[in-house]
Formats: structure tokens, sequence, C-alpha cells
């Protein structure tokens, strides 16, 4: 894939991002490498200002509303830091069909990694309004009932929808947007 047109100009509005395993391999389907994902997003919020507003993380890509003054930065950090610690626990839990996916996936000018987790790009987009931000999170929240994963979006562990839903999330998401 090329590399993204979309680019994060304007760090006071929040972004719909979205991030894809490469080839759309599911990397997900284990706790330990969705925890990852957890665990990052839970450090970006306390030590760099990382506001998320929602998100969902399916077997093969994830989606999040997110704002911050330095989330170019953020955004290229967590998928750098993601994609070693994808890599590290695939190893630790023998996934040879899966590393040996994204070897051979690997795009040629990646010549600092053996392995490529994460497709170029982002496609940000700026949220502009309230009826946008309200769209994004819907759009996000009822991704998995689409797939028929669940009947209800709270129902998706994975996804801020819990918290919208007034239940435990497993991160925490600014809900109050408007």
């Amino acid at each position: 894939m090329t590399r993204t047109r979309y680019k994060i100009h304007d760090t006071h509005y929040p972004y719909f991002l979205t991030c894809t395993v490469n080839g759309w391999l599911p990397v997900f389907t284990q706790p330990a490498a969705w925890q990852i994902i957890i665990d990052t997003w839970r450090y970006q919020q306390t030590k760099h200002d990382l506001h998320i507003f929602g998100f969902v993380i399916l077997t093969n890509h994830l989606h999040v509303v997110a704002a911050s003054s330095e989330l170019p930065e953020l955004l290229h950090r967590f998928k750098s830091y993601t994609a070693r610690k994808i890599i590290e626990t695939l190893k630790e839990h023998g996934a040879t069909t899966l590393l040996r996916q994204l070897k051979a996936m690997k795009l040629n000018h990646k010549k600092d990694s053996e392995y490529q987790v994460w497709q170029e790009g982002s496609k940000p987009k700026q949220i502009l309004s309230e009826e946008m931000m309200r769209q994004k999170i819907e759009y996000t929240h009822y991704n998995p009932v689409k797939r028929g994963y669940v009947e209800r979006p709270e129902h998706w562990l994975l996804s801020s929808a819990r918290n919208y839903a007034g239940e435990s999330g497993l991160i925490e998401v600014v809900r109050d947007w408007r």
C-alpha cells in the first residue's frame, strides 16, 4: 500500500483514525495481543495527554476517535511500539504462520524491521462537528454488530460502547465531547 494522502493538520480537533493490520491478518484474537493496544493507550493517556472519545478493536483492525496536541507523534509512537510488542508476543506464543505472513507482506522500503504489523497510514478524518462526532462514535461502536460478532455494541469487550452504556470499560474515555 502506498503512503496515505491523509494528514493530521490541526491538533485542536479530535480525529477518527483507523489502524489496520497488514494483510488484514487476525492478530487480535488473543488477549495478549489486544492488551498491548489497551496498555499503550493507557500509557499515552497518562503520560502524553491523549484523549480517547471512542474506540473498537476487532480481530484485524481498530478504530479510535482521539485528540492530543501531539497526535501525529503519538500515533507514530503507538504504531511503532505496538508493532514491536506484538511481534514479541507472537514469537512467545509460537505464532509462526502469522509471523511468516507479516514477514512476507513487509514493504521493501521498511528496512528497520523484519516484519510489518501495521499497514501504512491511518486515514485520519478531522471531527468538525457534534453530528460528525456522533456518527463516528456510532460507526465505531456498531462495527462488531455489523460483523455479526455480537448483538449489541456494549456486548463487545474491546470497545468504548460499554463506557457509553454506563458500564465499566477497559480504558477511560471522554464521553463529554459536546
